[in-house]
């Protein structure tokens, strides 16, 4: 995946826009459905961490399966599952059994592109460009997650309430459009970077790796910190009266603000190094969304926003750049499938924490637990053995 990019590295970059987009205009549509439902803020952590729970179970058979049948045909699963998703919320989604149906298969679906993804980038690129090949990648998931709210504001965004029918409803037609993608993904010729690995190593050898634990805790606490923003800033706007359409443009800032970080990823980590750029940007992160529940001017919170994005968008492909170099082939589905597991992991924990806490603190002690954790995730990432040692 260095330039001049090919028809490969379009698809996939287009792919990964569309599985983000759609996931992340759905996620806080859920949250505002819940809303318009009744539930409670408490229930948002519990909506929140079913998106994770079954990806949880399935994230190591689905890596398994990359290796051994390729990255295409788990896509077109993920796809598939996606457009069930979208199908469930329109027909499903007015009651809460339904939108955690709906949930649980956005999840499978979500699950299924992003290892498949993630994966063809391992696999399809040279181990000197794995930063700059996985920044492009989660530049154009961050291009995704920064549209999929902006859809919010063409929906009602003048409310405190979007239409969350025509929501549902439009993201199916983006679903269908990413089975078409999936299928049009052509065969990958891999290059050789090492001998393959042996199947039978699987797992356990990749947890044998130095750091391994401590880099997968610092990457489910970064990307829960995400799903918790997306869960809870439409809570925190209903708090403060603020619009549908003030709290899209928020979670568009902060996608956005990700995107500019990740477009100079490669350099920025030959510049620093990937532990400091790590531990740097993770903290960053943490102090502006401790910051967010403080009574600010709207323009302070945006700056706040853009300060959260730029350090939430280094966390995931930091990591992923480096499990990449790590794993040997055969083995990078599963390896990239081990670190989805940890994301799922803490999709689960941190959200549902998130919930019990809302209960008495509201959102605004949710996003102050959040960035602490984000605090505590940059100490902990302060050793870890991620600096690349490729030439």
């Amino acid at each position: 995946m260095v330039s001049p990019p090919t028809r490969l590295t379009w698809i996939l970059l287009a792919h990964s826009v569309v599985t983000q987009l759609i996931t992340f205009v759905l996620r806080p549509t859920m949250s505002y459905r819940a809303l318009e439902l009744g539930v409670p803020s408490a229930g948002l952590g519990a909506l929140a961490a079913s998106f994770a729970f079954a990806p949880l179970l399935l994230a190591l058979p689905a890596g398994n399966l990359v290796d051994r049948v390729g990255e295409r045909r788990v896509m077109v699963f993920g796809a598939l599952c996606m457009t069930a998703s979208s199908l469930a919320f329109v027909a499903l989604g007015g009651h809460v059994a339904g939108l955690l149906c709906g949930s649980v298969l956005l999840g499978i679906g979500h699950l299924g592109c992003v290892v498949g993804q993630q994966a063809l980038v391992a696999n399809a690129s040279s181990r000197a460009a794995y930063d700059t090949a996985f920044g492009r990648y989660t530049f154009a998931a961050s291009l995704g997650q920064a549209a999929g709210p902006a859809l919010i504001l063409l929906f009602g965004g003048g409310s405190r309430i979007p239409h969350t029918g025509l929501i549902f409803a439009s993201s199916l037609a983006g679903a269908i459009l990413l089975v078409a993608l999936s299928a049009a993904l052509p065969t990958v010729t891999r290059p050789s970077h090492a001998p393959a690995a042996r199947h039978d190593e699987g797992v356990a050898g990749l947890l044998r790796l130095p750091g391994l634990l401590r880099a997968l805790t610092t990457s489910c606490i970064v990307l829960s910190a995400v799903d918790i923003t997306l869960a809870y800033l439409p809570a925190l706007g209903t708090e403060r009266d603020l619009t549908s359409g003030t709290v899209g443009l928020l979670l568009t800032v902060r996608g956005s603000a990700s995107m500019i970080s990740r477009s100079f990823l490669g350099r920025l980590a030959a510049r620093t190094g990937r532990r400091r750029l790590l531990v740097g940007s993770t903290l960053a992160a943490g102090a502006a969304i401790a910051l967010m529940p403080v009574d600010l001017p709207l323009w302070t919170l945006i700056a706040l926003l853009v300060l959260a994005g730029l350090g939430l968008g280094v966390g995931q492909p930091l990591t992923m750049s480096w499990l990449a170099e790590a794993a040997p082939p055969g083995l990078r589905g599963r390896a990239m499938s081990l670190r989805l597991a940890g994301n799922r992991t803490g999709q689960i924990v941190l959200p549902s924490a998130a919930g019990l806490l809302a209960a008495g603190l509201g959102a605004a002690g949710v996003l102050y637990a959040t960035g602490l954790t984000l605090g505590w995730a940059a100490f902990s990432a302060r050793n870890l053995p991620i600096d690349s040692a490729s030439p």
